[in-house]
């Protein structure tokens, strides 16, 4: 009997030639427990399921759908799934969380996750539900946006299937491709890729059965108690205007990245700020399935249309590209959506075109900083993969660079081979560990330390100790909520977290749990990830920032200067190694390998 809200089995699936088979695989309780669900639970999959050394967009590298106890429960925010597989971008781990229907629709086909393997004969769909996987040809699908595939996915089969899909980008393997549903997108470090490579256009689920929660009542206070809190003021800036309230802050404390990392203040945030947009564009505020925030601000487009727009495309495709006027902006995040690929690794990379361009590195004079109309044309040229530029930014920055050479590498804003999101390392130091050491690259979902940086609490330009600490923590709390799964909006809103946690699991699951436990939790799947890494080839020497970062100070408005070499960073780094029992070198303690259950 599996724990309350996990039916302790996964679902392996095999898609190789024109039929699909799927196998039940049983998830022992004590791993359960140790890894909780999502993405905790995805990178114990991925050590036990991926061959060592597999191409990320070979027909055996696994591509897993990973849902948690908490997913169907009335928990606000908890209708959540991690997609976890091996990065085509980084050649390492790799995992997204999205919010829809579709994740408990999926976790209602009696599985804790859904791992996919082999690659099907033709462009096909694959469906699962209580009467088990079936694999139909969809040669109709090819090309389509993945909102349209997703539409038509459910006329042929019916609207009681949920729907996750890839578009044009995700086909053509383009390598930060995104997987989409209900318009909410499952977007860093390429898994629409590896669901291309699987010639899978959309996996549909529907639900078959139901799964008990331990204390069913309890459960029902909990949710109605969290529901409260969640309209208080910890989330007021995401009711009021978004994660897009964060530009002209970021701008103002001189941390807002332009044009490729060479400035932190634009001069035309004010035209992107959501205070602007709000008044003059402002049509809709929306939620994800289950959810009592209401995070999503749906703006009005120049000639008809609506475009949700959030910080990070907004800063991907504005200020990095020195793209101030908001239509083009919106047009460039709707072609995203279309093409289906992250705008923050297509606008890192693009800004890095530009800077070429600029050098005279790339011989295509038209793109330039600032030009709307080139970013729309390059953003064209690398969904459709088209010879020369298409397939060189499909890459992503880092494998460009190497193509380009001239130490265009250094300027390259990426880390893992992951592009940089919209914080500038120099002038939030707490961050600049945090995105130099994380698992899956230059990352702020898994390392929120950018709060810590400004909180008022340190010197954001100056790293030490404490920031190395505020660094850890960041990174624990999202190893447990990235986990349960809940959403990190809400996280403000948890006067003790781990306690907290604990005790809304153990009304869940029934397992006595405590904040130490938690903790320890967190700390365990911080060490599966890296453990991982190491074995696909990562070393201590990834565990930086591009050299612009550490050898080209900032001037900023106040008159300092943000100044972060590469000796500072190596001693944070040391730093964190030491507060996670890592070795000089990185490396996980051979006990700690033990705790991370690997053999069963």
């Amino acid at each position: 009997m599996a724990a309350g809200g996990f039916f302790g089995r996964a679902l392996l699936v095999d898609v190789a030639g024109t039929a699909a088979s799927g196998v039940p695989y049983e998830l022992d309780e004590r791993v359960l427990r140790a890894y909780l669900g999502g993405v905790g639970l995805g990178t114990w999959l991925l050590h036990r399921l991926a061959p060592a050394g597999v191409d990320p967009l070979a027909p055996a590298a696994p591509l897993a759908f990973v849902f948690s106890s908490l997913v169907g429960t009335p928990l606000t925010t908890s209708a959540k799934f991690a997609v976890v597989a091996k990065s085509p971008l980084t050649g390492l781990l790799t995992d997204a969380l999205a919010s829809s229907q579709f994740a408990i629709a999926g976790k209602l086909t009696g599985h804790d996750a859904i791992v996919i393997r082999g690659r099907a004969e033709e462009l096909s769909v694959l469906l699962i539900d209580g009467d088990g996987v079936r694999l139909e040809p969809a040669p109709e699908l090819a090309g389509l946006p993945a909102a349209e595939a997703e539409r038509a996915a459910r006329a042929r089969f019916g609207r009681t299937w949920r729907t996750a899909a890839i578009g044009p980008a995700g086909e053509r393997q383009v390598r930060y491709a995104t997987i989409s549903h209900d318009g909410r997108h499952a977007g860093r470090g390429g898994l629409g890729a590896v669901m291309g490579a699987k010639n899978i256009k959309a996996v549909l689920v529907r639900a078959a059965t139901k799964v008990s929660v331990a204390d069913q009542a309890a459960v029902l206070a909990a949710a109605r108690d969290l529901r409260g809190r969640s309209f208080g003021p910890a989330t007021a800036k995401y009711r009021e205007l978004g994660t897009l309230a964060n530009l002209l802050a970021f701008n103002a404390v001189s941390t807002l990245p332009t044009r490729n990392f060479t400035a932190a203040t634009f001069e035309g945030a004010p035209r992107l700020a959501a205070e602007e947009l709000h008044e003059l564009r402002g049509v809709a505020r929306n939620s994800c399935a289950s959810c009592s925030i209401g995070c999503e601000h749906i703006y009005s487009r120049k000639g008809g249309g609506k475009q949700r727009m959030e910080y990070e495309n907004v800063f991907a495709l504005g200020p990095l590209c020195g793209v101030s006027d908001p239509d083009e902006v919106f047009a460039a995040s709707a072609r995203c959506d279309e093409l289906g690929i992250d705008t923050i690794s297509a606008g890192g990379t693009i800004a890095w075109a530009m800077e070429c361009a600029e050098r005279g590195l790339l011989d295509e004079p038209w793109l330039r900083f600032g030009d709307g109309a080139a970013l729309l044309r390059a953003l064209d040229a690398i969904g459709e993969r088209s010879p020369g530029l298409g397939e060189l930014l499909a890459q992503g920055s880092r494998r460009a660079a190497a193509v380009v050479g001239h130490s265009s590498i250094d300027f390259a804003p990426q880390v893992k081979g992951l592009e940089l999101p919209g914080y500038e390392p120099r002038s939030l130091q707490a961050m600049a560990l945090g995105l130099a050491v994380n698992a899956r690259g230059a990352d702020h979902n898994r390392s929120g330390a950018y709060e810590a940086d400004l909180s008022g609490e340190l010197d954001r330009l100056a790293g030490g100790a404490a920031h190395v600490a505020a660094a850890v923590d960041t990174e624990d709390r999202a190893a447990v909520m990235d986990s349960m799964i809940l959403c990190k909006f809400l996280r403000g809103v948890f006067d003790d977290p781990f306690t907290e946690w604990a005790r809304l699991l153990e009304l869940v699951t029934g397992w006595p749990l405590d904040a130490a436990e938690l903790r320890e939790t967190a700390r365990r799947i911080v060490r599966a990830k890296r453990a991982y890494n190491l074995r696909e080839g990562a070393t201590a020497a990834d565990d930086t920032l591009p050299p612009r970062m550490l050898e080209t100070p900032l001037e900023l408005g106040s008159g300092r200067r943000a100044s972060l070499d590469a000796g500072r960073l190596r001693s944070m780094v040391a730093g964190y190694y030491a507060a996670r029992g890592l070795d000089a070198e990185g490396r996980v303690a051979a006990a700690d390998l033990q705790d991370l259950l690997l053999d069963g």
